[in-house]
């Protein structure tokens, strides 16, 4: 019964608005048949005013006629003056007058207000033709009467309205002189305040709409006027709804919302807001990028209305400044409410929408501080098999907000993602279950993932998860695209140099690719990072036998010496190289040493040590000092000469530090190989690195069967001074070492009492220090140069 008396209600007000549209259209109608026949009575020639008309003070017309107590009549405003002048007699008569006394002439003011009426109807009806006219100066006094007769009465702009001004007008909007165009903004704009008819009538002219809105265009003071008169128009929803389908209309309204006139930025943002009450002006305004309509719709409006607003969001072509703007304004959260949708198309639109933003690093941090991340990945494992496409957006959406925790901003705050090893492992296994190019996405947000601020522990999940195996795996199916991911994910798992948690998943085939992809690959980064796998995974020695079997010493040499090859990677390419090298030239095996010196690497180490980069030099450094580590033995004892021979040949004194016959290739001689200026010139680098693979070097020199020859080397290559003033290093590990070379090259006493005065400070400082072991050694060492007794107590 309740349902039956609503809509019996209903039908009956859609009745009553019927009627009164009908009304309304009577009385308008019956308006203008009254105007037409008086109009019509009238003649086309203007009557001059009656004499009585005049005031006798002012002598103009009078508008607001009062007879005084003379009987005569005068401007009200003109005879209060005269009054309040002190004078009290009749301007006309000089009679004394009751200055209390006005009575309003209403025949009078009646006759007056008929004759301008009567000649107002003559001029509007006649000055329309003269608008039509090619005489500029003619038609700009007429649109200056039309728009004085505007303003002065509201019947005046009804009778325009009647006469049809409105075509008339909207053609001059076509003209080439701007002063025209003003005016008759102007005039249409009063034509149109507050009345809703004469609105819907300026719109319904050909073109008008068009030609207003191209006036937006023009300069500041005529878009103004055009901008006010749109206003005015758009408070009809029909002509709004008109406004918003003119081409460009929108995008110079977003324009003009960054005017430096304020008044023209406040109109052009009201009248915005008038168009978006149609969802597609909404649209058309977010691809002009104004994007309040659209995030107000997205968060307040309807479901479908939310829906539409996302699938438009994610459409739209967004720069990085909009993107950001969008996720400050508020657009997350409307858009996590999409995602939780029990509706999968729903989260599909919502999806699309977060991946488009999720691109900017910034987007990523806001969506894991938001709470978006972990729906994400509900999504993945719950629904998003079921769709490839939902599948691959979502992974590319959580591929974003992986690299987003890279971003310096994220260190800072220390944002972390995937923080628990059950994510970790599902997210890593789904590599398995997809196609290549969902692989790649994977494998560059666990990238991301390992040098972002938690990157230590995801790399320890991943080697407890048996990636390694994985990886290798993708490689050797040699997919172009997904090895050169898989490869930098590996990369990225060796940073710790902890390689026996995935060791045994290396297979030799797998080393085979790797320098294939070194001798062969067009793609540097994937060389650089297949040199820089190398160069960690060569600590394991059934690892280094594999690759010197496979011959990755001629591609490590190509690397060093082909200075065309991936030039713009040539940096990394040298460091990776000579870092591998490092593993090839351990003392522990004296095979692979030589290996190493018959191709010619220790001349190419002798010269990184010149002009590498810190970490080259330190690299080769360790090199020359591994291969340094075996040259006492492999040095040749100098056969003694027979008598005879002593007397005719000069006798052979060998190597000064060895003592027997030394050839870089034989013994890897540091002296032979001139490596001893520069690895003392490194004595004095910033990088505490290179400074201790240098002084490790230099100090291999004491280690054979006579270290004093080594002291005098050292300190014939000044040596000894740089090696003092690193005592002065923060770096304790640093301290021990020279503190320890020094009381072996101390044991020469030319040496000792040549550099007694420059130590003695040094060494003074550190029995000041904390450290035990420290204070031990440098005691040690200021009792050898004799400032300390044996017996003192910092032993």
């Amino acid at each position: 019964m309740a349902k039956e008396l609503l809509v019996r209600a209903s039908h009956m007000e859609q009745t009553i608005a019927v009627i009164e549209k009908v009304d309304s259209m009577n009385s308008v109608q019956e308006k203008k048949d009254r105007y037409f026949e008086r109009r019509n009575s009238l003649g086309s020639r203007h009557l001059m005013p009656l004499q009585s008309f005049y005031c006798p003070i002012s002598l103009d017309i009078m508008v607001d006629p009062v007879e005084t107590s003379s009987g005569k009549t005068y401007e009200r405003s003109a005879i209060e003056r005269w009054f309040a002048e002190g004078k009290d007699h009749c301007p006309l008569t000089m009679l004394p007058l009751d200055t209390s006394v006005l009575r309003p002439n209403k025949t009078l003011r009646q006759s007056i207000q008929e004759w301008k009426e009567r000649n107002t109807i003559i001029t509007i009806s006649t000055i329309k033709s003269k608008l039509e006219t090619d005489e500029e100066e003619e038609v700009l006094q007429s649109l200056d009467i039309l728009q004085d007769l505007c303003l002065e009465r509201e019947i005046h702009r009804e009778w325009l309205q009647m006469e049809n001004y409105n075509a008339v007008l909207i053609e001059l909007l076509g003209s080439k002189n701007r002063e025209i165009r003003k005016r008759v903004l102007r005039i249409l704009s009063l034509l149109a305040k507050d009345n809703a008819e004469n609105k819907d009538d300026i719109a319904k002219v050909d073109n008008a709409l068009r030609s207003i809105v191209r006036l937006l265009a023009r300069q500041i003071e005529e878009s103004k006027l055009a901008l006010e008169l749109l206003l005015e128009l758009s408070k009809s929803n029909m002509v709004c709804n008109l406004i918003g389908n003119i081409q460009g209309s929108i995008l110079l309204l977003v324009t003009m919302l960054n005017s430096d006139d304020v008044e023209a930025a406040k109109n052009a943002h009201e009248l915005l807001e008038n168009l978006s009450f149609l969802d597609q002006n909404v649209i058309v305004m977010a691809k002009a990028n104004y994007f309040k309509p659209l995030l107000h719709n997205l968060s307040s409006g309807p479901e479908n209305v939310k829906t539409v607003m996302a699938e438009n969001l994610s459409e739209i072509a967004l720069t990085d400044q909009n993107k950001l703007s969008l996720v400050k304004d508020g657009a997350l959260q409307p858009l996590l409410q999409l995602l939780l949708n029990d509706e999968v198309e729903i989260k599909k639109v919502a999806v699309k929408a977060l991946l488009q933003l999720s691109s900017l690093p910034e987007n990523g941090l806001q969506m894991i501080r938001e709470g978006v991340a972990q729906p994400l990945l509900e999504l993945l494992y719950r629904h998003s098999l079921q769709s490839p496409t939902l599948h691959e957006q979502v992974v590319a959406t959580i591929m974003h907000i992986a690299i987003s925790t890279t971003h310096q901003q994220a260190v800072a705050e220390q944002v972390s993602f995937l923080d628990s090893e059950e994510d970790i492992f599902k997210f890593f296994s789904l590599i398995s279950l997809t196609v290549p190019e969902i692989q790649n996405m994977i494998l560059k947000a666990f990238q991301a993932l390992c040098q972002s601020f938690s990157g230590f522990s995801i790399r320890k999940r991943l080697k407890q998860i048996s990636a390694a195996k994985v990886l290798v795996q993708l490689v050797e199916l040699n997919t172009q695209t997904v090895r050169v991911n898989a490869l930098k994910l590996f990369y990225c798992l060796t940073e710790d140099r902890d390689c026996s948690n995935f060791s045994s998943h290396i297979t030799e085939r797998f080393i085979k690719i790797l320098l294939t992809i070194i001798e062969a690959s067009d793609d540097a980064e994937e060389m650089v990072t297949a040199i820089g796998i190398i160069s960690k995974l060569a600590q394991e020695s059934h690892i280094t036998q594999w690759l010197l079997d496979c011959g990755a010493l001629k591609s490590i040499l190509t690397c060093l010496t082909d200075q065309h090859k991936h030039a713009s990677h040539k940096k990394q390419v040298i460091e990776n190289s000579v870092e591998a090298l490092c593993s090839f030239t351990v003392s522990t095996n004296l095979e692979w040493q030589k290996r190493v010196a018959e191709e010619g690497m220790i001349p190419l180490l002798v010269q990184l040590l010149v002009s590498g980069t810190p970490s080259s030099k330190r690299n080769a450094a360790i090199s020359i000092k591994q291969f340094s580590e075996s040259s006492y033995p492999l040095s040749k004892p100098i056969k003694k000469p027979s008598i005879f021979k002593r007397c005719i040949v000069a006798h052979e004194t060998g190597c000064p530090a060895h003592l027997g016959t030394c050839t870089v290739e034989s013994s890897f001689c540091i002296l032979e190989a001139n490596a001893l200026e520069p690895l003392v010139r490194m004595l004095a680098e910033q990088d505490v690195g290179t400074c201790e693979a240098s002084l490790d070097a230099l100090l291999t020199l004491l280690n054979g069967e006579a270290p004093q020859s080594g002291s005098k080397i050292l300190a014939d290559a000044n040596a000894i001074t740089p090696m003092i003033k690193l005592l002065s290093h923060p770096s304790a590990r640093l301290q021990e070492k020279i503190l320890v070379g020094l009381q072996q090259i101390f044991q020469l006493d030319e040496v000792k009492n040549k550099y007694k005065s420059l130590a003695t400070m040094p060494l003074v400082d550190i029995t000041q220090s904390k450290d035990s072991r420290l204070k031990s050694l440098a005691a040690k060492g200021l009792a050898q140069l004799g400032v300390l007794d044996k017996q003192s107590s910092y032993f």
